[in-house]
């Protein structure tokens, strides 16, 4: 039985007859992890926490900061170096004192993930980066959950519910992920601040949905969403039989080398398998050991010692508005038909630099493939600057 007091909370959905009271006392037994306490988690936790879901646990590692509060507004300027997952855990038992909210301030990995997810009903996936997603897809498919699927894009987003029944996974629709710089970050390329809060509110939505087991689901259907024109479509998706992880005959049963996968960089001496940019595209390469850096500290020291070297900034001409550190602007996609003009010495020194050292990572390897022998990242990027040497510097 519903208290009095939650008979008063919740009761627009009471007046619903496809909700009522026994959909509300399914929601208040109900769990959900929430991963990722972003521009989509936020505003997923907060409708959640509001609906009377029972129990919320959300996994995030990072902290609030500035860059975050123009669309992440569950949190304030006052929360700024906080932890997410605890601030927002504070902020959801404020709103709701019925909901138990558990936060976990961790990276989701594939060695917690199983655990965290096996523990909960249904997953909400709130990341932002591919390695994670294909992580939460294939722990949701082993745990038998459903997978609450948004992702956003500068004025565009996605929605749709994975594992569930007879419909497709996340891999059933990307069987591999884009090659590694190609699909820019929202701190790299942008994004309109409302815009996670409608995918992220459509995400609750459907979690709501399957708690209640009202409504269709988007299974078997992915949502895309324009707020430029604030157009709607939907396209269909199938189950692949021969999905690795779905499939009639799975040969993915257990957590993988997610970042690997991705292309993504890899510990200190590991090899990584990733994409290059080329004049023909993307094509495969190794790159064997970390490629080599320079840090903050040490490119200070070169500049004021007055050394002669290339400062390539690979980042979008828009980014420098926000932060410059001077040097020569050329985008990474822009590189391959104008490398011969930007470096045409293979021994000079040059030292490539991006927001947070990733793209620029792979503009070095590549440039080593070409045979350039004097080239390092800035370990860190723009955020490494702001962090060792300039603290005035805007981070983003």
């Amino acid at each position: 039985m519903l208290l009095p007091e939650e008979r008063s909370r919740y009761a627009r959905h009471l007046l619903l007859p496809q909700v009522g009271e026994a959909g509300q006392l399914r929601l208040r037994e109900a769990s959900v992890l929430v991963v990722g306490a972003g521009g989509l988690g936020t505003p997923m936790l907060q409708y959640l926490a509001a609906a009377g879901v029972g129990r919320i646990g959300i996994v995030d590692d990072d902290v609030v900061s500035l860059s975050n509060l123009h669309r992440q507004i569950l949190f304030s300027t006052a929360d700024v170096g906080a932890p997410k997952a605890e601030v927002a855990a504070r902020k959801l038992r404020e709103l709701n004192p019925h909901v138990v909210v558990e936060p976990h301030t961790v990276r989701l990995d594939r060695e917690n993930a199983l655990d965290l997810i096996a523990s909960h009903d249904v997953v909400a996936d709130g990341t932002d980066n591919f390695a994670t997603r294909y992580l939460v897809n294939d722990a949701c498919i082993l745990t038998g959950r459903p997978n609450i699927y948004g992702s956003i894009y500068r004025f565009d987003g996605q929605v749709s519910v994975f594992g569930h029944e007879k419909g497709p996974c996340y891999r059933c629709l990307f069987p591999e992920p884009p090659p590694p710089g190609t699909v820019p970050s929202c701190a790299e390329g942008g994004v309109l601040g409302v815009l996670p809060g409608m995918i992220g509110t459509l995400q609750a939505a459907e979690v709501i949905k399957w708690i209640t087991g009202v409504g269709d689901l988007l299974v078997g259907r992915l949502l895309m969403v324009d707020a430029l024109t604030m157009g709607m479509r939907t396209l269909h998706a199938e189950r692949d039989p021969d999905c690795p992880v779905c499939g009639d005959s799975p040969t993915i049963t257990e957590l993988q080398d997610y970042e690997a996968f991705c292309g993504m960089p890899a510990p200190d001496g590991a090899s990584i398998e990733t994409e290059s940019i080329s004049q023909n595209g993307p094509s495969p390469m190794f790159f064997g050991p970390r490629v080599p850096e320079i840090s903050a500290t040490r490119l200070k020291e070169m500049q004021d010692a007055g050394e002669e070297f290339l400062l390539l900034d690979v980042r979008h001409p828009e980014e420098l508005t926000i932060a410059d550190l001077g040097g020569l602007c050329v985008p990474m996609e822009e590189l391959p038909s104008r490398i011969g003009e930007v470096a045409p010495e293979k021994d000079g020194p040059v030292v490539v630099m991006c927001r947070s050292g990733s793209r620029s990572a792979h503009v070095v390897a590549w440039m080593q493939q070409l045979g350039y022998t004097n080239v390092l990242n800035l370990a860190g990027g723009i955020i490494g600057w702001s962090r060792e040497v300039d603290p005035t510097v805007s981070v983003y």
